[in-house]
């Protein structure tokens, strides 16, 4: 695509923001023992605010809060399969979005089972993954590190493109570069800094970023091409300094808070196109 198309993208993400930031969406998310306050801070230094139920009797009341669902397998039991199938089937019935993080598939028969069970019962409107998972899921064998991905993104991005046509859900693949793609279009993303593989949760709290995005924008490609550009912005501006992993945590949240249509504009490194993911 021509410069000003991706321009143009850039302008819409930094509405979306804006939005995000006037609404302040309601996300759900189904999330990991590991990552939940993490999470939470995240969508609060974002301009969004998170719920972090998960008992099955309440789900259905949840979801009429929620503007957005977020539904992450890494601390993985059957009564949090049951809360996440009710929690789907609710969104479904008010046309909430919902984003799907496969946590450590491939690891587990178990895990990459219940995550193909989602992606399928749950009809999400963005899968957001390591390259790793993608493949799992899309039944590639191979080597697993549990949640930590032993692909890079382009191995992943035949799989990807396949699985978005296949199933009407946007799928995200990030790492060291980022893809999104609907089947038919594609984004890669070159925003983010080695310091955030060295927080536990970024990739969670990143997903939640996609559904605070999905909740104020009904372009799901745009949705999460915009969410993962300002989290990799944010990422970004909060390793200026230099700091170490402890103290990067935290400048992260600070980060988020600060980012602003004007830093993508200045920040965004981005390609876009057509068809087959280049």
């Amino acid at each position: 695509m021509r410069a000003s198309t991706k321009a143009g993208l850039i302008h819409e993400i930094g509405h979306t923001l804006d939005r995000v930031r006037a609404r302040h969406p309601i996300v759900h998310s189904i999330t990991n023992y590991v990552v939940m306050n993490f999470t939470a801070n995240v969508l609060l230094a974002l301009g969004a605010s998170p719920i972090m139920a998960h008992a099955p009797e309440e789900m259905e009341e949840m979801m009429e809060l929620a503007d957005a669902l977020v539904l992450n397998i890494g601390t993985l039991s059957a009564p949090w399969v049951d809360s996440m199938l009710r929690a789907a089937s609710a969104a479904q019935r008010r046309s909430v979005p919902i984003v799907l993080d496969p946590v450590g598939a491939g690891a587990s028969r178990f895990r990459t089972e219940t995550a193909r069970r989602l992606l399928h019962e749950a009809g999400p409107s963005v899968l957001r993954g390591n390259a790793s998972e993608i493949l799992a899921l899309a039944g590639h064998s191979g080597p697993s590190r549990g949640v930590d991905s032993a692909h890079a993104t382009d191995e992943a991005a035949a799989a990807a493109t396949s699985m978005a046509a296949a199933t009407g859900a946007v799928v995200a693949v990030t790492g060291a570069r980022d893809l999104v793609t609907d089947g038919k279009r594609w984004v890669h993303i070159h925003n983010g800094h080695p310091l955030m593989g060295r927080v536990t949760g970024s990739g969670c709290a990143a997903t939640a970023v996609l559904g605070a995005f999905c909740a104020v924008e009904t372009d799901a490609w745009k949705a999460a091409a915009g969410g993962l550009v300002v989290f990799g912005i944010a990422g970004e501006e909060a390793a200026r300094s230099d700091p170490r992993p402890g103290t990067y945590q935290v400048l992260l949240l600070d980060a988020l808070d600060a980012v602003s249509p004007l830093h993508l504009e200045g920040g965004a490194r981005i390609e876009t196109g057509n068809a087959a993911v280049a």
